[in-house]
C-alpha cells in the first residue's frame, strides 16, 4: 500500500508538471525523451508518429500533452500491476496463445472469403428475398420523399419556393428546386427517394415524433431568432407500420445475403478443413 501512495504521490508531481507549455516544449526541442515513468521511456518520435505533420504548434502542444498523460496512465497501471499481482496472476502466456490463434483465424476466414465472395446481388435476388420476408420490413418510423430548404425569412423568393414547390407538374418541381437552390443558405431535396424521417427531423434540430406534429399540410415551418427560416415540404410519407418499399429495403436485403453468402462460405471452409485433415491423418481421434 506505502508502494501505491508513493506512486500517486510522484505522479502528483509529475504530470502537473508535464502540463505545463513550457515544460512540453522543452521536452519537444532539447533531448529525444520526453517523459519517463520508472524505466519506461517515451521518445519524440513516438509523439511524432502521432501528431500530423503540420499541426499548429498550440494544437501540437495539446496533443503531445494528451498523448503523454495517456501513456504515462498506462504504465503507471502496469508498474503497480507488475508489483501487486502474483507471479500466476502476471502469466498471461495463455491468454496470448489464444488470442494469437484467434486473430490467424480471423485473417485466414478473411482473405478466403475476400477471394471468394460473390457481392454481386441482382434486382431479381433483392425482390424475391423481400417477397417471403415482408414482415421484417416493417416501418418503425415513417419514410418520406422530401425538400428541405434553411432561406432568409425576407427573402423575395421565399412565396415562389412555396407555390411551387406544392405544386403537382414536374416543371414547376424543378423550377422550385433551381430556384432554392440559387437563394437558400441550404438547400437539400429527396424528391425522388424515400429517406427515414428522422434524416429530416436532423435538419430541424428535432426529433421525429415532434417535427410529425409541427406538419401541416405537408409543410415545416420553423423560424429562429437569426433572420432564417427552415421549411420542408413532404411530398409523400408512408406511416409507421406500413411495409416499406422494396427500393427501400434493397440495401439492407443485399447486405443480407451478402453476410449470409459470407457465413456460408466460413462454414464450408471449416468443414473442408476438418474433413482434409481426416483424410490426410492431421486430425485423429482417440
Amino acid at each position: 500500500m506505502r508502494r501505491i501512495v508513493n506512486i500517486i504521490a510522484i505522479l502528483g508531481i509529475v504530470l502537473p508538471a508535464l502540463a505545463s507549455c513550457r515544460a512540453i516544449s522543452n521536452f519537444l526541442h532539447d533531448d529525444e525523451v520526453v517523459a519517463e515513468v520508472g524505466a519506461e521511456r517515451l521518445y519524440r518520435s513516438d509523439l511524432d508518429a502521432v501528431i500530423p505533420k503540420g499541426t499548429p504548434a498550440e494544437d501540437s502542444v495539446r496533443l503531445a500533452m494528451q498523448y503523454i498523460n495517456t501513456w504515462a496512465s498506462d504504465m503507471v497501471y502496469v508498474t503497480i500491476a507488475e508489483q501487486q499481482l502474483s507471479k500466476t496472476e502476471k502469466d498471461v502466456s495463455k491468454e496470448l496463445e489464444e488470442y494469437r490463434k484467434s486473430l490467424l483465424k480471423y485473417r485466414y476466414e478473411q482473405l478466403y472469403v475476400n477471394e471468394r465472395l460473390d457481392t454481386a446481388v441482382t434486382d431479381e435476388t433483392v425482390e424475391e428475398y423481400y417477397g417471403s420476408h415482408q414482415e421484417k420490413f416493417r416501418l418503425a418510423r415513417p419514410l418520406v420523399k422530401a425538400r428541405f430548404l434553411r432561406i432568409s425569412s425576407e427573402s423575395p423568393a421565399l412565396v415562389q419556393i412555396r407555390k411551387m414547390m406544392g405544386s403537382s407538374d414536374a416543371n414547376d418541381l424543378v423550377e422550385a428546386d433551381s430556384i432554392a437552390f440559387s437563394s437558400a443558405v441550404k438547400f437539400t431535396t429527396w424528391g425522388n427517394e424515400w429517406i427515414d424521417i428522422s434524416v429530416l427531423a436532423r435538419e430541424f434540430v428535432t426529433d421525429p415524433s415532434h417535427l410529425q406534429s409541427q406538419m401541416k399540410d405537408r409543410w415545416i415551418r420553423q423560424e429562429d431568432t437569426t433572420g432564417f427560416v427552415n421549411i420542408a415540404f413532404v411530398a409523400e410519407m408512408l406511416p409507421a407500420g406500413e411495409l416499406a418499399p422494396v427500393e427501400y429495403s434493397a440495401p439492407q436485403i443485399k447486405d443480407i445475403i451478402i453476410s449470409a453468402r459470407k457465413q456460408n462460405l466460413i462454414n464450408t471452409l471449416e468443414q473442408d478443413l476438418l474433413k482434409d485433415a481426416r483424410e490426410n491423418g492431421q486430425f485423429v481421434i482417440h
